[in-house]
């Protein structure tokens, strides 16, 4: 897969199919990569990107910090994220396009929406992240890290890291930079000489940036009241996936069509033509 680097940080992507570009954050949590979009969960069920490539050319890549993708230790917002997603459709050329997100990748195509409305044709929201159990447990993650960090040190961090390779959402120990340590000696090298005392707090400003509310996380409700693309959300019902959130989403965005269908009932077929439908009908 391709490389382009967008703000100094190495981006992996691909693009697969024809048509209206797409670009689909992926889902995952902290390990958002290309694959997720075939192997994991609810999309591999549905098997969307089958039927997505099919009609649009679907732009995919490892977030930030994800994957192969690079990073770079600082406080994170999804500010960070849209401007990764923005930076790519800007190397391929592409002024405008249709955005989906599956799970947090809901969360920087909100933002995105928000900050770049004249970029954004429509958006797909699957299975928003979000609701109070989904911060306690994104807080707690994080809590772990800096315990592990405060206890051993980076250079304990980084030797979990080499040594297991799991990303945070599998060990919180290893941290939301664990992919990155992993992957890039030099990277892991620097890591490991910061200051431990400025790098919590850095990791404790990038908890509080991006999970700042018992709702959908992502982009501020008076933002989102102003948006005029249409929007279709689609409703999870779990700890990390709450309902509250996409009902959220539905009553923030005043183009969107909530697709009130029980996760059961989120087959391949029916879910594959809801989806088309929608995009079909975007102007």
């Amino acid at each position: 897969m391709p490389f382009v680097t967008i703000d100094g940080i190495a981006t992996r992507y691909e693009t697969v199919g024809t048509g209206p570009p797409l670009l689909m954050y992926a889902p995952g949590g902290f390990n958002a990569t290309v694959e997720a979009w075939s192997t994991l969960g609810i999309y591999a069920k549905t098997k969307l990107l089958d039927h997505l490539q099919a009609h649009f050319t679907c732009i995919m890549f490892d977030r930030r910090e994800c994957g192969q993708s690079g990073g770079r230790v600082e406080p994170l917002t999804w500010a960070h994220y849209v401007a990764q997603g923005k930076g790519l459709l800007e190397h391929l050329n592409i002024k405008r396009a249709h955005l989906m997100g599956g799970c947090m990748g809901c969360c920087p195509v909100a933002k995105f929406g928000a900050m770049h409305p004249g970029m954004v044709q429509s958006m797909v929201l699957w299975w928003p992240v979000g609701g109070a159990k989904y911060r306690i447990a994104s807080h707690a993650r994080f809590t772990e890290h800096l315990a592990y960090v405060k206890k051993e040190g980076l250079e304990a961090v980084v030797a979990l890291v080499e040594k297991d390779g799991q990303p945070f959402g599998a060990d919180p120990r290893g941290g939301p930079w664990a992919s990155v340590i992993k992957h890039d000696r030099e990277f892991a090298a620097q890591y490991a000489k910061q200051d431990s005392k400025a790098y919590r707090v850095t990791v404790v400003g990038m908890m509080r940036n991006l999970f700042d509310r018992d709702t959908a996380p992502g982009a501020e409700p008076e933002d989102l009241l102003k948006l005029d693309m249409p929007a279709l959300v689609v409703p999870g019902q779990d700890a990390s996936h709450a309902t509250s959130a996409a009902r959220y989403l539905e009553e923030c965005l005043p183009k969107s069509q909530y697709w009130d269908v029980p996760v059961a009932a989120q087959t391949e077929d029916v879910s594959a033509k809801r989806v088309m439908e929608f995009l079909a009908g975007a102007p």
